[in-house]
């Protein structure tokens, strides 16, 4: 039943997941950032808390007019802020049941991380303790209903015996310094909940307490939406316990169970609240375990540029991108989830449980290749890994710039050829085969290569594809204009010409020619002669927009030939060129591919198709350079290489 439930819940998530990054891309996934959601969320509660705490008054006589008069006098600051506290609090809530929630979905709470799942559920009764008692401060008519139920709950306890409810019989048996109790409890819990928020995260490597600036700005934007929109109030005047309380405007987020004393037995109500509490804190240690047994812990080593690691030991079910950071390796990643392949490692030795990820971020390909995303998979047996040196660097040599758009030309009716230049004195040092980001005005990234050589540096040359509902590619044909701005940042990645006497044969999809231009073009620069071919497959003949070019490098240069591949002819047209899926046309023509180097760029169904081909044919691993391209998404581009 828990395997079950815990299958279905992973299922919906990674679907949920892979549409969030469609929308967002992958870096700016609100699933990705939850716990560091939570954080900032808590600040925004604070601050606001601190503002409102400065004009409330503890006093029967003053709590309710204090709070009225900062919602209605001060509705510039004291207004917007109350409710901004009230839907910040809420937005606590969810948040941090959909981190549990996920948590439990993916398995991630038992063994070592055993520690962060019960500090977890006891920042539940804190952060539920924290919401009921400032639900008391305004004295409204809900202030009055949530003290009533609550005291009538905990009456029951042994050792009250009805002593708290007689304090709430005659309105004159509460007093001011009952109030200020109340203030100091919610103050109180709250900084206990912040402290248990910090040993929380204390077993993450690395853990992140503070999302993406633009999640952050997201968040108060909607923030202020809602508080504009529906403002929080006080409800029904002041409180009366002379007068029973019959119409709310209830929060389910908080004050879900209070309506349960009333129509419960209050022992029953216990014993749901700690008995579903003692289910969450023992979890981690009941059965079944999800997945295969691991009760062994293995040994990770780590091979890089700079050297090899001595076997670093790795907890049981623990990442192997968690195990690294612990011991203190520089390792890339950013959304550890399995969402960006950011984290892609080779697996030289051993065996790994790969966890759940999405397809994109690791194609079937890549994995039969033996490689893994280090934030997702975890040990089978001692491990041996390589993170390639400049996949480790990615993050840090990337550079932002502000690029002029110079030129907008149509080479074909789907593609324009956008050409770009940067402000005097400035240039990217990048190298044939790498791209760069387009960054777009909410952070969200679109990734396109460079077309020209590195020798070219007056300006960049991009390929660009509409992409039907594209975001950048639609403004691209639509809107864009010479003289615009653009953010970009690069370079990145690492599909480069490596260094050797084999053969290369070129496969590009559609715009997949863009970074094989690049490399071309240096090689011919560089004065290489190592025998090239190209092979370029498009739908219709209008695709081949650079056909004429490649014709020209066929007739100048010896090394290089050319093959023009149409996998969609017009029947009434007049191609008499090769037809059908472009990878098959090369493999046609080189049946042994054991001597030869082969550079795969387009689209991830040609590539998952081609690469396993490929490697039948006796192409050798190491030899196999792949750039595979999501349309709309965050780039999820890597060269492949086993």
């Amino acid at each position: 039943m828990l395997k079950a439930l815990q299958r279905g819940l992973q299922w919906l998530f990674m679907r949920v997941e892979a549409v969030f990054n469609a929308a967002f891309g992958d870096r700016l996934n609100p699933l990705y950032h939850l716990g560091a959601i939570s954080f900032f969320l808590f600040w925004v509660i604070a601050a606001t808390g601190l503002y409102l705490y400065a004009f409330f008054e503890t006093g029967v006589a003053d709590a309710y007019a204090s709070v009225d008069g900062l919602t209605h006098g001060q509705w510039f600051a004291g207004g917007v802020l109350r409710s901004i506290h009230r839907y910040a609090s809420d937005a606590f809530v969810v948040t941090m049941l959909i981190h549990m929630v996920r948590h439990f979905a993916f398995d991630r709470f038992r063994g070592f991380r055993w520690f962060s799942w019960v500090t977890g559920v006891v920042l539940i009764w804190l952060v539920y303790s924290a919401g009921i008692t400032g639900f008391m401060l305004p004295w409204d008519h809900l202030a009055q209903y949530t003290i009533v139920a609550a005291f009538e709950w905990f009456d029951w306890l042994p050792g009250f015996g009805g002593t708290l409810m007689r304090n709430f019989i005659y309105p004159d048996s509460v007093n001011d310094r009952f109030f200020s109790l109340l203030a100091f409890m919610h103050i109180g819990i709250s900084l206990v909940l912040l402290l248990l928020q910090w040993v929380h995260v204390q077993r993450v490597p690395k853990a992140r307490t503070n999302p993406p600036r633009p999640i952050m700005t997201s968040v108060i934007v909607t923030l202020l939406l809602l508080s504009a929109l529906r403002p929080v109030l006080s409800q029904g005047g002041a409180a009366d316990l002379g007068v029973a309380v019959t119409t709310l405007h209830f929060d389910w987020f908080y004050l879900a169970v209070l309506p349960l004393v009333s129509i419960w037995p209050i022992g029953q109500v216990w014993a749901l609240l700690v008995g579903s509490t003692a289910v969450l804190a023992a979890l981690p240690w009941l059965p079944p375990r999800f997945g295969r047994k691991r009760s062994q812990a293995f040994q990770l080593e780590v091979h890089h540029a700079s050297g090899n690691t001595e076997p670093l030991p790795v907890r049981s079910g623990e990442t192997l991108l968690d195990a690294g950071l612990r011991h203190g390796l520089e390792l890339p990643y950013e959304c550890r989830n399995g969402g960006c392949g950011v984290c892609l490692c080779t697996v030289l030795h051993g065996t790994v449980d790969h966890g759940p990820y999405q397809p994109a971020a690791l194609p079937d390909s890549a994995r039969a290749r033996g490689q893994a995303l280090m934030c997702c998979a975890s040990a089978l047996s001692d491990v041996v890994i390589e993170v390639e040196a400049d996949a480790r660097s990615a993050l840090k040599a990337v550079h932002e710039y502000s690029a002029r758009v110079d030129s907008i030309e149509h080479l074909a009716p789907e593609v324009i050829r956008l050409m770009l230049s940067l402000p005097q004195g400035e240039k990217i040092d990048f190298k044939a085969g790498q791209y760069l980001n387009v960054v777009l005005e909410d952070g969200q990234r679109r990734a396109f290569s460079f077309a020209n050589p590195p020798q070219q540096q007056g300006q960049i040359e991009l390929h660009v594809r509409r992409i039907p509902g594209g975001r950048f590619t639609g403004a691209v044909f639509t809107s864009m204009k010479v003289g615009d701005t653009l953010r970009i940042e690069g370079p990145l990645g690492h599909f480069t010409l490596s260094d050797s006497a084999h053969p290369i044969l070129f496969v590009a999809g559609a715009t997949g020619f863009a970074p094989i231009k690049s490399i071309v073009e240096d090689a011919f620069a560089r004065g290489l002669t190592r025998p090239m071919w190209l092979y370029w497959g498009v739908r219709k003949q209008d695709d081949l927009y650079a056909i004429a070019l490649a014709e020209q490098w066929q007739r100048e240069h010896s090394c290089f030939r050319f093959v023009p591949v149409l996998s969609e002819p017009d029947p009434q047209g007049h191609w008499s060129g090769r037809t059908g899926l472009v990878h098959e046309a090369m493999l046609a023509d080189f049946p042994d591919l054991r001597q030869h180097e082969v550079y795969v760029c387009g689209s991830v169904k040609m590539v998952e198709a081609a690469v396993p081909a490929f490697i039948e044919q006796g192409l050798g691993e190491g030899f196999c350079f792949t750039d595979a391209f999501v349309p709309s998404a965050a780039p999820a581009r890597a060269r492949s290489t086993p």
